[in-house]
């Protein structure tokens, strides 16, 4: 029997439900673990890099010649559920976003939210002032403003004659 790569497939979109009822989440987690051991069949005898399983909030990293602006999606979250810490030149973003323990009558026709703990670590190419670290989160989004230490800073440099 051989073996054939797929390619992998944008599973973000949403695809047009063909019937009335769409499998539940551990059927996707099913799906992901069985193309996850086809492209890596040994994988299951090294640990795992993730302690964390489940999701992973989007960044997006800005720089300016003063300091870097971390962006997350953090949607539906408390800021007492978030962390943020900096070690060196490591920033980590953790926390969990706990269910919602709303009792309905009926079953889940479909559940796409991920709960659970997360974490998600940047490493910055040059070091930062760790007393000027600003974070803020408004509307779902944790926007953290780090500022670049001194010696990381650009400088002009005068050429003499």
């Amino acid at each position: 029997m051989k073996l054939a790569r797929r390619e992998k497939q944008d599973r973000g979109t949403l695809a047009p439900q063909q019937s009335g009822f769409e499998p539940a989440m551990g059927i996707n987690r099913l799906r992901r673990e069985i193309d996850r051991l086809f492209a890596d069949p040994f994988g299951f005898l090294t640990q795992s890099n993730s302690f964390f399983e489940g999701w992973t909030p989007a960044v997006d990293i800005y720089e300016d010649k003063d300091k870097y602006v971390v962006k997350a999606e953090l949607p539906g979250m408390k800021k007492e559920d978030i962390n943020v810490s900096l070690d060196g030149t490591t920033l980590t973003i953790t926390g969990e976003r706990k269910e919602e323990q709303e009792k309905k009558e009926g079953e889940n026709c479909r559940s796409e939210r991920y709960f659970g703990r997360f974490q998600r670590s940047v490493t910055l190419p040059v070091p930062v002032q760790a007393n000027r670290i600003d974070a803020s989160y408004k509307d779902g989004v944790l926007t953290v403003t780090l500022q670049k230490s001194e010696e990381a800073k650009p400088k002009q440099i005068q050429v003499n004659t």
